[in-house]
């Protein structure tokens, strides 16, 4: 199980947004859904357009807030941090919306032409609050070449004061997990990105996987509880579309 490194160090949100991190649906591949194959998460992503772009200003939030606190402190120094993290977020950007995305997703992390991935915000800036969101970038760059061992390690590192930001970090660990086949963790991670944030979007999302799972695990009684909270405390998401026969699933394989 993957173990939070934390640096000691906690972004706090702001009221203020930064335009130019607030563009493209760049967190998708965080929320591929269990099993369900491309053109469900395609689907998906679709559907919930507005949320992505919600999750990015939240995270844009964290770059402003983690300058506010160290103003200080390092001012120079987060300065700086945040210029060269705002290159690697172009070249993030720029990895979900054009082709052949693996060589992309690669830039993000390494960068190109003298300036620095995802990678190099870590390593020259990560006592800053910009080296540690560098962090979450990071891992979901790994999480989308399907090196799920280094999305675990990235986004065990990536520490925030966020509840929603911090549901959708576990939850992503939770996905890697489950690449790895290793779905006790998987199940683990979801719970705890259940637990992160009571929301409309990420709770009944991760309820959802957790049931899932649950039932591959065969844990149909746990996989019931998860499917009876999507039914009658998240009626109105997506997720209690289907959930009915879930539940039904469950309920067999429970007796």
């Amino acid at each position: 199980m993957a173990t939070y490194k934390k640096r000691g160090y906690k972004p706090k949100s702001k009221s203020e947004a930064i335009e130019a991190l607030e563009k493209a649906s760049t967190t998708a591949g965080v929320f591929n859904t269990l099993d369900q194959g491309a053109s469900k998460t395609e689907m998906w992503v679709i559907k919930n357009q507005k949320f992505i772009y919600a999750v990015l200003a939240s995270v844009a939030i964290l770059v402003l807030g983690s300058l506010a606190y160290r103003k200080y402190v390092s001012a120079p120094k987060a300065a700086e941090a945040a210029d060269v993290l705002y290159e690697a977020q172009v070249l993030f950007d720029a990895a979900f919306i054009a082709s052949p995305q693996d060589s992309l997703f690669n830039l993000a992390l390494q960068g190109e032409d003298g300036k620095s991935g995802m990678l190099g915000v870590i390593d020259n800036y990560g006592s800053t609050g910009s080296g540690n969101l560098a962090n979450y970038y990071a891992g979901i760059l790994y999480l989308n070449l399907k090196n799920y061992p280094k999305a675990i390690e990235y986004l065990s590192e990536f520490d925030t004061d966020d509840l929603l930001l911090e549901s959708v970090a576990k939850g992503a660990i939770g996905d890697a997990f489950v690449q790895l086949n290793q779905l006790e963790e998987g199940l683990d991670y979801y719970v705890k990105a259940i637990e992160a944030s009571t929301n409309d979007f990420t709770t009944p999302m991760f309820l959802s996987k957790a049931g899932q799972l649950a039932l591959q695990l065969n844990k149909a009684e746990l996989a019931l509880a998860y499917f009876e909270r999507i039914k009658f405390e998240y009626p109105m998401s997506n997720q209690a579309v289907s959930v009915d026969e879930l539940i039904g699933k469950a309920e067999v394989l429970a007796k």
